[in-house]
């Protein structure tokens, strides 16, 4: 039989820290699926068009991955904020009041 409220305010915790764990795992999720992007706008770059046509869309993707890159590191910067505040939530550094 064990002390109810120590259960449930370790309970409580880690149940937090999980959930935040899973958001962690979809932000970097995302950030995964932004590579997956970028890899597709590298073979449009590739392509051999020669016309002036095929030229301007290969710089208007070359513009639009400069963007999924800045994009991408706002992502790897979330997730890793994110799974720090999981782990703060877990090891009790973070509190409901504070501003973590």
């Amino acid at each position: 039989m064990g002390n109810d409220l120590a259960d449930g305010i370790w309970g409580s915790g880690q149940r937090t820290s999980s959930e935040v764990q899973e958001l962690a795992r979809r932000v970097a999720h995302c950030a995964d699926r932004t590579e997956e992007v970028l890899a597709g706008f590298h073979d449009i770059q590739l392509s051999d068009w020669e016309s002036p046509a095929g030229k301007a869309y290969r710089d208007s993707v070359s513009l639009q991955a400069v963007a999924v890159r800045r994009t991408l590191d706002r992502l790897r910067e979330a997730s890793a904020a994110v799974a720090a505040h999981a782990l703060a939530t877990l090891t009790s550094e973070c509190s409901p009041d504070s501003r973590f």
